[in-house]
């Protein structure tokens, strides 16, 4: 069966529904992670992804993951793909496995400084300067579709939300053909990008969506995804901190409420960023009514 393509799945008129997983870090969270993608293949995903590590770590297991989520199971993965210290040549060695085990979706990121997300960015020098440059690369290596990053609350180093949409705008002229945003939890955020870019291009934009299970947890990766917590949201999770299980609880209605409202105005689906954990994505997936039969 010929793999599918991303796009035109979210042109759909059912909203797509995905998932995106941690790359593991040894065999046992390894084994964890094949765990929750078989739990999570049962909902039937249009497409799942594992990101790299912070700073490009963990590159060998997240493509490794990928090619056996292309080989072994009947989901549609779509590959990460950075510039994090690779050279072109590096580049095009990783596109070629992910071209070998059929894989013909890649998400392109230029990546995170190693050690520092939000340090100075200093390329490979044999290596890609910004994602632009990678969609064009990959482009050039064969028939993929290619997926770019979408920052609702800004890029970290960007200036404002003008040169973001000049940066997705210049993303899509080099071959890009949707986008998935970092984790959303501001509505008003990522509708605005979203209109904003589609003034100008036709291109899919899906949010991302995380459940709250660990509030120490979601402030940690907000820092360093440089995407602000609402005060609405921390005060929500924060009247509630003492309880390990009202925070969950309340991280899933929030989810909830999110993805209601973005899929009433129109978002063409919603990624769901797992942590390598199926339970509560899954019922935030069930609050959505999103089963199969439904979708």
């Amino acid at each position: 069966m010929a793999p599918r393509s991303i796009p035109q799945l979210l042109s759909s008129e059912r909203p797509s529904v995905s998932f995106e997983f941690f790359p593991p870090k040894d065999d046992v969270s390894e084994a964890a992670l094949w765990d929750a993608i078989r739990r999570l293949e049962r909902v039937r995903p249009d497409f799942v992804s594992v990101t790299y590590g912070a700073g490009g770590t963990t590159q060998d297991r997240t493509v490794r993951v990928t090619e056996r989520i292309a080989r072994e199971t009947t989901l549609t993965p779509l590959a990460h793909l950075t510039c994090v210290g690779a050279s072109v040549e590096d580049v095009r060695r990783v596109i070629g496995q992910y071209a070998a085990a059929g894989v013909r979706n890649i998400l392109a990121l230029r990546g995170d400084p190693p050690g520092d997300p939000g340090g100075e960015w200093v390329a490979h020098p044999e290596g890609l300067n910004h994602a632009t440059d990678l969609v064009a690369l990959i482009r050039t290596l064969g028939d993929f579709t290619i997926g770019v990053a979408a920052f609702p609350d800004v890029h970290p180093a960007s200036p404002d939300l003008d040169h973001d949409v000049d940066i997705m705008l210049k993303k899509a002229d080099a071959g890009a053909s949707f986008a998935v945003t970092q984790m959303v939890f501001d509505a008003d955020s990522y509708l605005r990008l979203r209109d904003r870019v589609a003034e100008h291009r036709d291109l899919p934009i899906t949010p991302g969506l995380m459940p709250v299970t660990n509030l120490r947890q979601i402030t940690r990766m907000s820092q360093l995804m440089g995407t602000p917590l609402p005060k609405a949201v921390v005060d929500r999770l924060e009247a509630v901190s003492e309880d390990p299980a009202a925070v969950r609880a309340v991280g899933v209605e929030i989810a909830t409420e999110l993805a209601q409202r973005m899929l009433a105005e129109g978002a063409p689906g919603l990624h769901f960023i797992t942590m390598n954990r199926s339970t509560a994505t899954l019922e935030v997936y069930e609050n959505l009514g999103l089963s199969a039969g439904a979708r």
